[in-house]
């Protein structure tokens, strides 16, 4: 387990930690929360080396993604920097990467009958006033 007592504030440096190979040739991870190896609670900062890709799958009460830079891809489309998306349970997907990219993933953190498809263009989306001069984007509300 790493970071999983979720009554404690944790700071991670992405920039000093290593990169873990995912399962996948190509695809390389930095865990920043990690209930159980290959299963479970997770949010990681996750590479794809041109090219890299993952046969298809789905995700156990679904996941988050957040392209931080490249393209991400998918069959149901290509997602650019600046894009957010959720695939609820039941979505499956083989994810690839022509040109390489790296993304924020939060795996198995969706209630149990959250089964919304959202996707923002952090670029084109209706930001709304926050405080001072910060803008906020509303990504997703389910239940409370």
């Amino acid at each position: 387990m790493i970071n999983m007592d979720f009554s404690k504030r944790v700071v991670v440096d992405g920039n000093t930690q290593n990169r873990v190979a995912s399962p996948k040739p190509g695809v390389w991870r930095k865990p920043l929360a990690r209930e159980d190896a290959e299963r479970g609670h997770a949010t990681s900062l996750v590479r794809y080396d041109p090219g890299a890709k993952f046969s298809s799958h789905g995700h156990p009460l679904g996941e988050e993604i957040l392209v931080l830079s490249g393209t991400f891809s998918d069959e149901s489309g290509d997602y650019g920097a600046g894009t957010y998306f959720r695939n609820p349970e039941g979505f499956t997907h083989s994810p690839f990467s022509e040109q390489g990219c790296e993304i924020l993933v939060k795996l198995h953190q969706f209630s149990a009958n959250d089964d919304s498809h959202v996707c923002i263009d952090f670029k084109t989306a209706d930001w709304s006033p926050g405080q001072g001069n910060l803008k906020v984007l509303p990504l997703h509300q389910f239940e409370s």
